[in-house]
Formats: C-alpha cells, sequence, structure tokens
C-alpha cells in the first residue's frame, strides 16, 4: 500500500464551496482510489472539501459535469468510505448525474471515534447536511439518493422519519441494513462484552466476488480495525425505532443479493415491503453483501435496470 500522510490530508480539508480550491494532497487520494475521473472528462469539475456536523468535520467531495442533469447523493456503508464508491460515480457521471458524497462520521477522512456513534439520528444530520450543500452549490435537480448498506438504512431512515425535501428525485437502497444476519446472537455478544469492553477486533468476510476488492480492503489504510460496542448500541437503538416508523407512499428501489451474508435480508424485505408503497425490488441471485463492488458482471445487471428506472 501506498505510504501517505492520510491524516494530514483529513486536517487541511477547506469547506466545501462553490469556490472553494482543493486541497494539495486531495489528487494523490483520487489516483490511489482509482476515482480521478477529471483525467479522462476535461469538464469535470471534482472538489474535496469539508462540511461541520454536529461536532464532527465531515469530508465531502462533490463532482459536477458541465452539462449534469440530476443529482446523485452518495451513501456509503459501514466501515467503508466514498474513496470505495469509484463504480457507483462511474455509473453516475455516465447518466450526466453531479455526484455529492461524503465520508460518515467515524469513517475515511471525517473526524470521529473510528467506527463508532453515538446515535444513528447522528447519520441523520450528516444527510440533511448533505442536503444543504446540494442547495448552497446549487446541484441540479432531482437529487437522487442511494445507500449501500447502513447508508441505505440512512436513506430509509430519512424518507420514512423526515420531511424529505421537495428536491428529492428516486431513493436507491443497496442490500439496505434493517438488521444484520445473526442479530439475535449478535445482541447477547454484545451485553455480554459491553460493561467490559469497548470495542472486540474486526472480522473480514468475503463480501462481494470481486477477489481484488476484497483484498484491498484488508489492508486500506482508511479502514478501521475494530467494532465499537457503541455502534452495535446504536444499531439495536436504531433497529426498534425504524421498525415503529409509519409507513410512506414512496417506492424505493431496492437491490438486493440472495448469497449476501451480511445483513438479513429476507427479513429486511419484508420489512421494507411493508413499509413502502410497492417498493421496485431487484434480486440478485448470485450478489453478495458489498454490491458497490460487486464483480462488473454483477454490477452491469443492476446498473442497467437502475438506468431503466431513472429514465
Amino acid at each position: 500500500m501506498l505510504e501517505f500522510d492520510w491524516q494530514a490530508l483529513a486536517h487541511e480539508l477547506p469547506e466545501l464551496q462553490i469556490n472553494s480550491v482543493d486541497p494539495e494532497l486531495a489528487q494523490a487520494w483520487r489516483e490511489f482510489y482509482q476515482i480521478d475521473f477529471g483525467q479522462r472528462s476535461p469538464d469535470l469539475d471534482c472538489r474535496l472539501g469539508s462540511v461541520e456536523v454536529a461536532g464532527y468535520r465531515v469530508a465531502v467531495q462533490v463532482c459536477r459535469p458541465e452539462q449534469a442533469v440530476a443529482t446523485l447523493i452518495v451513501l456509503h456503508g459501514y466501515y467503508d468510505h466514498m474513496g470505495l464508491y469509484g463504480h457507483v460515480y462511474d455509473w453516475a457521471l455516465q447518466q450526466g448525474f453531479a455526484v455529492l458524497s461524503c465520508d460518515l462520521p467515524g469513517h475515511g477522512l471525517s473526524s470521529g471515534a473510528r467506527a463508532s456513534i453515538d446515535s444513528f439520528q447522528e447519520y441523520q444530520l450528516v444527510l440533511q447536511a448533505l442536503l444543504s450543500k446540494a442547495q448552497q452549490l446549487h446541484l441540479p435537480q432531482p437529487w437522487h439518493l442511494l445507500g449501500q448498506s447502513t447508508g441505505g438504512a440512512i436513506a430509509l431512515d430519512y424518507v420514512l422519519t423526515q420531511q424529505p425535501v421537495s428536491q428529492l428525485g428516486e431513493i436507491i437502497l443497496l442490500a439496505p441494513l434493517v438488521r444484520p444476519r445473526a442479530w439475535r446472537q449478535s445482541q447477547l455478544l454484545y451485553q455480554l462484552v459491553r460493561p467490559f469492553r469497548a470495542s472486540v477486533p474486526r472480522r473480514y468476510s468475503n463480501n462481494s466476488h470481486d477477489a481484488q476488492f476484497v483484498e484491498f480492503v484488508r489492508h486500506d489504510p482508511l479502514q478501521a480495525r475494530i467494532l465499537p460496542t457503541a455502534w452495535v448500541g446504536a444499531l439495536a437503538q436504531w433497529i426498534a425505532y425504524i421498525e415503529q416508523a409509519q409507513p410512506s407512499a414512496r417506492s424505493p428501489i431496492i437491490v438486493q443479493g440472495a448469497a449476501d451474508q451480511t445483513v438479513d435480508w429476507q427479513y429486511n424485505l419484508n420489512v421494507l415491503r411493508a413499509k413502502f408503497s410497492e417498493p421496485r425490488v431487484l434480486l440478485l441471485p448470485h450478489a453478495r453483501h458489498h454490491l458497490a463492488n460487486e464483480r462488473q458482471a454483477l454490477r452491469s445487471d443492476y446498473f442497467n435496470y437502475l438506468s431503466e428506472q431513472l429514465s
């Protein structure tokens, strides 16, 4: 892995504004994660910066084609960061969308205890800040919202419990989290460990058929190596909260892999079908959990489906 002063980059992020200037290390960050789309598209304006939210300094990036027709706001999954979502950005840019993304608190270049959160409501504050930033940057409408796993949980929480902005377009949920696989056993372990330890070592999984991605994640310098008990506690509170939320008339687009061993996807789909009006569900028989980084053939299947739904 490349030797890189990630902390220096995180600390020098300016407030993201229309005319803000990229920090000196931004280009090296894009090249390292192979998301330097500006090299192939001279009309693409990408800026890396930050926004202050609830005591966190949240890293944010916007990429805007000259003739953008809409905007895709991307929310990453647990342990992830925006550097890992190049395939999603590539698809969105090909659709003519501007792309706005962030690193959630405790992830990537954002501040906060690594991979931890006190309450999932803090994620809602981050999403609200992203929507405000989209307004400030005059990003083209509609603003489509895409979330992978925990990012999907944030998106569905927003639609079910908040008052969505009028500019909101489609809601795209990739392997959305309601509750993880083997949740009852995880709760028992949490109750046993919580009084004695603030975290346990992270367990890596083969959550994609893309072996190169799976190997990369194990050595990614922006990955957390622990599972904080605080995050598990916040998840437990959120699951009870979201399962009691009132249904929505919206019809989100849900993409789910039937080989997903990370979330309890059958249970989750039942919950989502009860919460939303006729959600559009694409079930991929062989796909695993990390749909944003599945092998190319599986990505093509669902990106083609998304293109049809958004056309």
